[in-house]
């Protein structure tokens, strides 16, 4: 096999796995919308593994953006879950539009992570 033929294959492997975790963590988002839909905790650990396993595969392509972005946005979206907590114990309203603001924040960069993916755009680092 030829060197361009190995990189396409790398990069559609790339795709492959960088769709399957956009697409668990949209679930989870999606999850954290909807009142009762909140399955969401095991799909969002299974695709973290996933970006953290695979990410050093992406080491030098335009991928790796897409891993750290995912990786990010989860890490960023559980800080802010946590900090928000005790608005729940006090205040229901307050911690109620916390979580839902949170969670939309957390739909935005996934679906603006899936859709320049699947232009074969890299994500900016300084979001």
């Amino acid at each position: 096999m030829s060197q361009d033929s190995l990189d396409l294959e790398k990069l559609q492997s790339l795709n492959t796995v960088g769709t399957i975790s956009y697409i668990l963590h949209l679930i989870v988002a999606v999850g954290a919308l909807i009142p009762g839909g909140q399955f969401g905790p095991v799909l969002l650990i299974v695709a973290l593994i996933i970006d953290l396993v695979k990410r050093p595969e992406a080491v030098g392509t335009w991928h790796a953006s897409h891993f750290s972005w995912r990786i990010r946005t989860v890490v960023i979206a559980a800080l802010l879950y946590a900090v928000t907590v005790p608005l729940w114990f006090f205040f229901i309203l307050p911690g109620w539009i916390a979580w839902i603001l949170i969670s939309i924040w957390f739909l935005y960069r996934i679906v603006t992570g899936l859709v320049r993916m699947n232009k074969g755009l890299a994500m900016e680092t300084t979001a």
